[in-house]
């Protein structure tokens, strides 16, 4: 009988082009093993581009696989998990790690190996874009544009102050753009300067929505509206701050499915990486992979 408690055995994988991946990978092994996890066996990537056939094929050997990096690298390997018998569990080792926040997986590594070794295994939702899973957020406006330039070691170095330092800049030459949100039953037509498309709360490292939850069987699509950058960029000081008003000038829609376009066409960022462009459909899938969870983020019913 399937229980919530999760598997001894398992396989570390990890991206060691993340921020801090090669760094850690040693250390993890170790302090896995110490914390009771039967590590079958422990890969460092150097090519991330490899990551998801290695994952591939851990899945078949382990009833748990610890993949390390950040949002990009395991919104890349999600896909693998679905309709799988196998445990998904997370080192955050990137740079915002918004997918560990919305999960209340703590961003260091002691505490990420407790979770790992003493959490249970939940059911979570994930996000659509057409046909491409991820784990906590896609965005389009910005954001892709900042993905797609900031240089390495500005963010390899500075963090998330490197990517606000970037976003800076590339503010400067950016415009506003025509968003078309069609949730079945209205045709929604608005000038946006960012969307987010939201399974969890977190996004680049801030908490951007208090109604997007992992669990809750439901995509959020968080539109900055009018065409001033000025509000964009007071947005997000505003939910940085978690400022009374930090809502003003955001409009949420939440729903099962979306067909979301634009006007121009746009690139859409998928937890950090840029793998697609408008128009798409945007839909949940609920309940589509089991992951190494907190006990005390546990729903009661």
């Amino acid at each position: 009988m399937k229980t919530n408690n999760l598997p001894r055995d398992a396989i570390l994988v990890i991206n060691a082009g993340s921020r801090k991946g090669d760094d850690l990978f040693e250390e993890a092994k170790t302090k896995l093993t110490e914390a009771g996890i039967n590590l079958v066996d422990s890969v460092d990537v150097e090519n991330p581009e490899n990551i998801r056939k290695i994952v591939r094929q851990a899945i078949r050997d382990a009833p748990m696989v610890i993949v390390g990096g950040g949002d990009g690298s395991l919104s890349g390997v999600v896909d693998e998990f679905v309709g799988k018998d196998c445990v998904f569990a997370i080192l955050p080792l990137g740079t915002a790690n918004s997918s560990a926040r919305t999960m209340g997986i703590p961003l260091d590594l002691d505490g990420a190996i407790d979770v790992i070794a003493n959490g249970k295994r939940k059911s979570i939702d994930l996000g659509m874009i057409d046909e491409d899973y991820f784990v906590n957020a896609a965005s389009l406006g910005l954001s892709p544009i900042i993905g797609e330039t900031v240089p390495t070691e500005l963010k390899r170095y500075l963090g998330r102050f490197g990517y606000l330092f970037w976003a800076m800049k590339c503010l400067v030459g950016f415009r506003p753009f025509r968003l078309m949100i069609d949730d079945g039953a209205e045709k929604h037509r608005l000038w946006s300067t960012e969307v987010r498309i939201l399974n969890g709360s977190y996004h680049g490292g801030l908490e951007l929505s208090d109604n997007a939850e992992i669990d809750s069987g439901e995509i959020v699509i968080q539109a900055v509206v009018g065409k001033s950058k000025f509000q964009l960029a007071w947005d997000w000081y505003a939910k940085a701050l978690k400022l009374r008003d930090r809502d003003a000038n955001t409009r949420e829609f939440a729903g099962t499915s979306f067909q979301l376009d634009t006007r121009p066409k746009l690139k859409i960022s998928i937890d950090g990486e840029v793998l697609a462009s408008t128009p798409v459909q945007v839909k949940i899938a609920a309940k589509a992979i089991e992951v190494a969870f907190p006990v005390d983020k546990q729903r009661t019913a």
